[in-house]
């Protein structure tokens, strides 16, 4: 079925679950999903997972043509009996995963067809991964067979140590593959994706400084074999890149397609542009207030040393806790603490400090709000959901609006919930935040319309971010463009999701006022962080009961 058939199909859905809505009692719809789902859905959801995971190529994950191909009746086949589910007596709670489980379907099948990143993306085949994300699962699209390096201590025990070498082995074998399937003509995605590949190769090279690694004659031989690879894959990416002379942009219709049947974000290309643009003049415009009501203040001094910086941030993180729990704006865990504290980060050098560790020499609290991304991760550690489809990462990204839209949103909802009221300048530091997330949003919309190329992208980003600290240090802007170039609709999740959950808010405070009951902040946080990291919108309906703003998808 085309997508715009698709289309159409799910306006026929929002319809029949508008009416279905009616039907069940407001508490029914809005109890959250603390236990498992409906076993159906369950038993489809594990199977739909098992067949995401590709069959393997000579030990690799096989993204060739053929396959695709060959396995795409099987797909159809689980998409059938997903939509053949009959929901009519589910909670909203059901009705949810029963959306997420969709649209991880509807990410795999543009995947497939549109944004193919096996065929146009050279990134996609980045296989080391020295850090955790600090979202649920690493921005982009990546490979099913991925080191991930921060798993593991060092020097290995036996077990670790099998499980490494195996996941090392790959590498040749993919890089191979890789060069068959990369047949694509996106030329910014082509010429930066030359710079993953060759960052790898000092991976590698790191690889075999940790203790233990060395001294293994078989594992550091693998290593060496995955180096050879991956220089040989860099060397053919470099000799290909005359050649690539396409755009990278999906362009706006398969955009808003995208964002609405995968990440579910109930906005158009059109809308987006209209919201950053619009939280671009807002975020100056409050910014020039804040320096005019602070003109008799002294500026803030930044850390000169890493002594200085290392209190600075210890403080600020000791605040930030603190201010959380004393105001009662969400419920502190014992985890929290050694979460953040984890994360405190180090003295940079003037000269060499990046757009965020020049805010967080300044005040580092605004970055540390930001953070809550790491309590995030630290409770689907701890405490995971009971139900399986919620409990790990999202396939696709289609977290984003959820991880990284609250992620934005608490630093100016802490801020205005007094955060700063002994410290007025570092007011001005969060609506600098905005702005440049704004700006570098706006710049990757442009840039997937096909109407600028990643470079211009990055000038809107580097030039409408105040007082010029996206200036400073080049790599940061590099990769952030690359990365929202690959994954459509990253690049906006910070402001689009931050609109998504003020819209939450908004929600969840008007259902409690029309019964009568008092607005907690506490409960909107401690709410959303029981549902889990699903999208805002969804959060949103299973908050509230309501899921009519889901009804302006693709209409």
């Amino acid at each position: 079925m085309t997508l715009t058939a698709r289309l159409k199909n799910y306006l026929g859905l929002l319809s029949g679950l508008s009416l279905l809505l009616l039907t069940i009692p407001l508490h029914a719809q809005n109890a959250l999903s603390g236990g498992e789902s409906h076993p159906e859905l369950v038993t489809l959801f594990k199977a739909w997972r098992a067949f995401e995971n590709p069959p393997l190529k000579d030990g690799a994950p096989d993204y060739t043509q053929a396959t695709f191909e060959k396995r795409w009746p099987e797909f159809q086949k689980l998409r059938a009996q997903l939509k053949g589910i009959n929901r009519e007596n589910w909670t909203v709670p059901q009705q949810v995963d029963w959306h997420i489980v969709w649209a991880e379907m509807n990410g795999y099948e543009f995947n497939q067809h549109v944004l193919k990143p096996w065929e146009r993306d050279p990134a996609f085949y980045k296989s080391i991964w020295m850090s955790r994300s600090d979202v649920p699962a690493h921005e982009g699209p990546t490979h099913h067979a991925v080191t991930e390096v921060w798993q593991y201590d060092f020097p290995l025990s036996e077990a670790n140590r099998e499980k490494f070498l195996n996941s090392i082995s790959i590498i040749p074998a993919l890089n191979t593959q890789a060069k068959t399937n990369l047949t694509g003509n996106a030329r910014d995605l082509w010429i930066a994706g030359i710079r993953d590949i060759e960052t790898q190769v000092s991976d590698l090279t790191q690889l075999k400084t940790l203790p233990g690694v060395a001294e293994d004659s078989e594992l550091a031989t693998a290593i060496d074999q995955a180096m050879a690879s991956t220089l040989e894959l860099a060397t053919w990416l470099k000799e290909e890149a005359p050649k690539k002379t396409g755009p990278s942009g999906i362009g706006k219709d398969q955009y808003t397609w995208y964002q609405q049947n995968v990440h579910l974000v109930p906005l158009t290309w059109e809308d987006e542009v209209m919201l950053l643009k619009r939280e671009l003049a807002r975020a100056w415009s409050s910014l020039k207030l804040e320096e005019h009501r602070n003109r008799n203040l002294p500026e803030l001094d930044a850390a000169n040393s890493p002594e200085a910086y290392d209190a600075l941030a210890k403080k600020a993180a000791e605040e930030l806790i603190n201010f959380l729990e004393t105001n009662e704006i969400v419920t502190v865990k014992d985890y929290f603490k050694p979460a953040l504290d984890a994360h405190l980060g180090a003295f940079v050098p003037e000269a060499t400090r990046n757009f965020f560790w020049i805010t967080a020499h300044l005040d580092p609290k605004p970055l540390f709000s930001h953070f809550y991304h790491w309590f995030e991760l630290a409770r689907m550690d701890l405490e995971p959901q009971e139900n399986t489809i919620r409990r790990g990462a999202l396939l696709y990204n289609i977290f984003d609006s959820r991880n990284e839209g609250m992620a934005t949103a608490v630093e100016e909802m802490f801020m205005q919930s007094g955060l700063y009221e002994q410290n007025p300048r570092a007011r001005e530091i969060v609506y600098i935040m905005i702005a440049q997330r704004a700006a570098r949003g706006l710049g990757s919309l442009y840039a997937h319309a096909n109407e600028m190329t990643m470079e211009e992208a990055g000038t809107i980003h580097s030039e409408y971010t105040p007082r010029g600290w996206m200036k400073t240090e080049k790599e940061l802007l590099i990769f952030e463009q690359h990365l929202y170039l690959r994954q459509p609709g990253y690049g906006t999740s910070y402001i689009t999701g931050k609109y998504l959950v003020e819209e939450a808010m908004a929600a969840y405070a008007k259902m409690k006022e029309s019964k009568g009951e008092d607005f907690k902040l506490s409960d909107f946080f401690d709410t959303l962080n029981s549902i889990g990291n699903i999208p805002i919108a969804l959060g949103q309906w299973e908050m509230t009961g309501d899921g009519s703003h889901l009804k302006g998808i693709n209409e």
